[in-house]
């Protein structure tokens, strides 16, 4: 069995994940990381996306993060994001309406629209929907 590490993300309302782990890849903002027992300490920015992890078993997991920090030590890795939840708890119908409502807020040519949201917004739920459906 691979050595492991211990794997924490946590949100302001709560911890999703707090168990080991053999290997972590994050959405680092500059680009996908990987993570094993022993890594070199380092922080880093997170954006939307998968986190993907390898249990203590050996199962393939998902998470999605919306943003945050990644503390990375020698034997723990800890996310910090501004939400995240596992992929088996993503509401499909859910997304599909939030990237219907994005998508009808950018459509609209009134000017009232903060774009900038709204495309943050789209992104979310087509990650949480392309997450979902992997």
């Amino acid at each position: 069995m691979a050595e492991s590490l211990f794997l924490e993300v946590v949100t302001p309302q709560k911890a999703v994940v707090s168990e080991e782990a053999q290997i972590v890849v994050a959405p680092g903002s500059e680009g996908e990381f990987g993570v094993l027992k022993d890594h070199t300490t380092f922080l880093t920015s997170l954006k939307v996306g998968c986190l993907r992890y390898k249990d203590a078993t050996g199962k393939e997991r998902y998470v999605f993060i919306n943003q945050g920090f990644a503390e990375v030590l020698p034997d723990k890795v800890t996310i910090l994001a501004e939400s995240a939840e596992r992929r088996k708890n993503i509401d499909t119908d859910r997304c599909q309406q939030a990237k219907e409502r994005a998508e009808k807020r950018l459509a609209d040519e009134s000017g009232d629209v903060d774009s900038v949201r709204a495309e943050a917004a789209l992104m979310r739920a087509v990650q949480r929907i392309t997450m979902s459906k992997a």
